[in-house]
């Protein structure tokens, strides 16, 4: 019920502001004339040619920026995972050969105790 009544009380503002615009008459004053007289500073027109070869232009260019930064960040995660695997499999190698060495060394133990 209350937004029929602001709806309506919006309706009859309206009309009473286009009512005033059709009733009011056009008038210029002198001033206002004087400067429409002067003449506007050309334009030099932008053809379509040239601006659709500046538009493609600058949207490679954004396009081509927008993916070297995220190659850039792919390869800088992608090399961090690389050298974390690096110093893991190092890590394990080194854990093999110590285990190695004190296999041989129980072997040539048990091979003294066996001599």
């Amino acid at each position: 019920m209350a937004s029929r009544i602001i709806l309506g009380g919006a309706r009859s503002a309206f009309a009473a502001s286009t009512a005033l615009r059709a009733s009011r008459s056009f008038h210029a004053t002198a001033r206002t004339l004087a400067d429409a007289t002067t003449p506007l500073p050309a334009r030099k027109p932008v053809g379509a040619f040239r601006g659709g070869l500046f538009g493609f232009l600058l949207g490679s260019t954004l396009a081509g920026a927008g993916i070297y930064g995220y190659v850039l960040r792919e390869y800088k995660a992608a090399n961090e995972l690389l050298t974390e695997d690096i110093y893991s499999l190092q890590a394990a190698c080194q854990r093999l050969d110590t285990y190695v060495q004190q296999l041989e060394e129980r072997m040539e133990a048990t091979e003294r105790k066996t001599k």
